[in-house]
């Protein structure tokens, strides 16, 4: 049976005018390979309420989990609940348990609920709240829709509450080893090798070193003793790579 798949929505102008460089994706990776969920598809859409609104339902269409990060703040340009909601066709507003988190959290810290901070409250109708240990302010998830911070710190503790409600698979496991001969001249033994193990997942990664060429070669798949199998006739087959 395969793993459950999953697709990530990141959201924000600073993605991708490059002011800002994403970390979220790659924790979130590692974080569902490790609890057998394979991640498909990553987007990167803009601070565009149509944009956001279009990539959610492409992925929630199309994969078991969709997690979104980044638009969820209190200025006027964090859009990303309001996207999901009319992604739904859900109505939007402050909720009161959203709002009593909030009120908690900026009296103990003696700060003010206003206005900008109330928004962080706005929930659409129906989802439930992702814990926020860090600032506060919730997430929320919405059907197989999981609305997350952008700020990694936050991002990741809100990652820590959502996977363990998560169907998991076979955690997903890899062994690496390194040919130094260039791509081209290997190819044809790694084709065979993959059609020998239809049910690994076989890539080959290039690199050059002090003038000289060489690929990565990494076996991935659920099944521990299949991918000592394939390394095994990895090494037959190049006998001077090392692992």
């Amino acid at each position: 049976m395969s793993n459950p798949t999953a697709a990530m929505l990141v959201i924000g102008d600073e993605i991708l005018s490059g002011r800002t460089r994403d970390a979220n994706m790659h924790y979130l990776a590692g974080a569902l390979t490790k609890h057998g969920i394979a991640l498909k598809e990553v987007r990167i859409v803009s601070d565009d309420r149509q944009a956001i609104i279009d990539g959610v339902n492409a992925l929630r269409a199309a994969y078991d989990t969709v997690v979104t990060s980044g638009g969820i703040g209190p200025t006027h340009d964090d859009i990303t609940a309001e996207a999901i909601a009319a992604a739904f066709g859900k109505p939007i507003d402050v909720r009161a348990d959203a709002r009593a988190i909030l009120e908690a959290h900026y009296k103990a810290s003696g700060a003010e609920l206003n206005e900008a901070r109330l928004r962080m409250a706005r929930i659409p109708e129906g989802a439930t709240l992702i814990d926020n240990p860090i600032s506060a302010a919730p997430g929320f998830t919405l059907e197989n829709v999981h609305v997350m911070a952008g700020v990694p710190v936050i991002f990741q503790a809100m990652v820590a509450s959502v996977l363990p409600t998560l169907t998991g698979g076979a955690p997903l496991l890899s062994q690496s080893i390194r040919v130094d001969r260039g791509e081209g001249e290997i190819a044809a033994q790694l084709s065979a090798l993959a059609d020998e193990f239809p049910a690994l997942s076989l890539g080959s990664y290039p690199f050059q070193r002090d003038g000289a060429f060489g690929v990565n070669v990494v076996v991935r798949g659920s099944d521990a003793a299949m991918i000592d199998a394939a390394m095994a006739r990895l090494a037959e087959l190049f006998p001077e790579a090392v692992i």
